[in-house]
């Protein structure tokens, strides 16, 4: 299984943070993805700047034939797709689609990291995992989802939010 995280902060041509991820995951299905299952949304504050808007991110576990360079290609494509301009880090973006594990996978090149270096330390990725798949277990450090949920700071753990809003594809 492949873990995807999608978010977003900024309106694009296709309307508002939630029709970005929609946008998104229908791309992603056009490519050949099979979705097993989506998360709710939830939303976080913008790291490290709360005052940039806030984030809409939702996690995805999906199945695929392509390889993880394959996958990270599509990826960037769908982004740039829906507007996405690569500016400074952390900056707000109208798409962001990050792979956070790879079927296990555990590699480094200049383009793509697996799993996700910072993902086991990201509310708005732990979040929806654990909604989605509970007993999944982090490639490298060997810890359940709810460990590491756990494991983040106090604030972390309440400056996130699930929303009652679903998915439209």
């Amino acid at each position: 299984m492949i873990h995807l995280n999608i978010g977003s902060n900024l309106i694009s041509k296709y309307g508002s943070r939630f029709e970005n991820i929609s946008i998104a995951i229908k791309l992603l299905r056009n490519n050949n993805l099979k979705i097993k299952r989506i998360s709710s949304f939830y939303e976080t504050p913008s790291y490290p700047n709360k005052n940039l808007p806030k984030f809409v991110n939702l996690g995805l576990l999906i199945e695929s034939d392509l390889k993880n360079t394959q996958l990270i290609k599509q990826i960037l494509l769908i982004e740039k797709k829906i507007g996405r301009v690569k500016s400074e880090k952390n900056e707000p973006r109208v798409c962001d689609i990050d792979i956070i594990d790879f079927k296990g996978l555990v590699t480094k090149t200049k383009s793509l990291e697996l799993p996700h270096p910072r993902g086991h330390m990201r509310n708005f990725v732990l979040y929806p995992i654990k909604e989605i798949d509970p007993d999944w277990i982090h490639p490298i450090l060997k810890k359940n989802v709810g460990i590491l949920i756990n494991e983040l700071s106090q604030n972390s753990r309440i400056e996130i939010t699930r929303l009652n809003k679903s998915v439209i594809i």
